[in-house]
């Protein structure tokens, strides 16, 4: 079986890759953005000719949220064209595609539907386990709007899809929360973090072993289960709550301040409560995922 990888240097596909001799029957082709060029449909269809893969993950994207709403044609190129690219390639090779989505598809508040209300963060939501992949996207950036573009250019295109939506993606490679809190614990006495946004830390390597259960399940090629897929870690928490514990597990003391969303602007706006139900995933493919507490914890001892 041959597993294309594209956006192989960034930090999913960082996190395939250390785990990808665990499984010697799976022929991974990882592809660098110099490799396989996601916006160019000719060198998407170049490189798919050379390997016929079975299964494509697409891990690459612009993912530089604030900067995304001063660059809006590059994260749209990446985010939305790249996407309708693979499908179209996957299409014509066959190839069942798995894209990696994100929380920012929803909006920094809901409106209207509240069934429940979350009495610990004192915030809305529509369900007592968080968001389901039938709730409404109405993303309030351009990244989230770029990613919700990607998703509709994948549905219109190819049926044979997975699109996987994640939140809060940190672990042992690239950038991430996790690693400027490390940087920013040894730099300052004192920091402040941002404590009325609501979601869950995701391990990427947890993700990471979830495609590949997936890829390796029988139920993936029942065209029934193509669609739509929530994953993160399991439980909530702000991102103060985040970085106490990231300082928790290191042990690092450090004065760490909690502040309101309004005290820290920045130029895309994020979801105030982003948790994902995990149901549909966990019954689809027999799932059992980690607390974030937990993957934080053996995250934090690889390092």
């Amino acid at each position: 079986m041959v597993v294309l990888v594209a956006g192989a240097n960034g930090q999913l596909g960082q996190a395939i890759q250390s785990i990808s001799g665990k499984y010697p029957e799976i022929d991974f082709v990882f592809c660098s953005s110099s490799e396989l060029d996601i916006t160019n449909l000719e060198n998407c269809q170049a490189v798919f000719s050379t390997h016929q893969p079975h299964f494509c993950i697409n891990a690459a994207a612009y993912t530089a949220v604030d900067k995304a709403e001063s660059e809006p044609s590059k994260a749209f190129d990446s985010n939305a064209n790249g996407p309708e690219n693979l499908a179209i390639t996957c299409k014509k090779h066959n190839t069942i595609l798995i894209h990696i989505s994100t929380d920012f598809v929803f909006d920094a508040y809901f409106s209207e539907g509240i069934a429940y209300y979350d009495r610990e963060y004192r915030l809305p939501l529509r369900s007592n386990l968080g968001l389901t992949e039938t709730d409404v996207s109405f993303p309030s950036c351009v990244y989230g709007l770029t990613k919700l573009q990607g998703e509709q250019a994948i549905q219109a295109n190819w049926e044979k899809y997975f699109i996987i939506r994640t939140s809060w993606v940190y672990s042992q490679f690239g950038n991430n929360f996790m690693k400027t809190m490390l940087r920013l614990a040894s730099e300052r006495d004192s920091l402040s973090v941002v404590v009325d946004q609501i979601g869950t830390p995701t391990n990427a390597v947890d993700l990471a072993e979830v495609l590949i259960k997936i890829i390796q399940s029988p139920n993936t090629h029942q065209s029934s289960n193509f669609g739509i897929y929530n994953f993160s870690n399991e439980g909530k928490c702000s991102w103060y709550d985040f970085a106490a514990a990231i300082f928790h597990q290191k042990g690092i003391k450090i004065d760490l301040k909690p502040i309101s969303t309004a005290a820290y602007p920045t130029a895309a706006k994020r979801p105030a409560y982003s948790v994902l139900d995990k149901t549909k995933i966990k019954n689809t493919f027999d799932i059992e995922i980690s607390e974030w507490q937990t993957s934080l914890a053996k995250c934090i001892n690889q390092l």
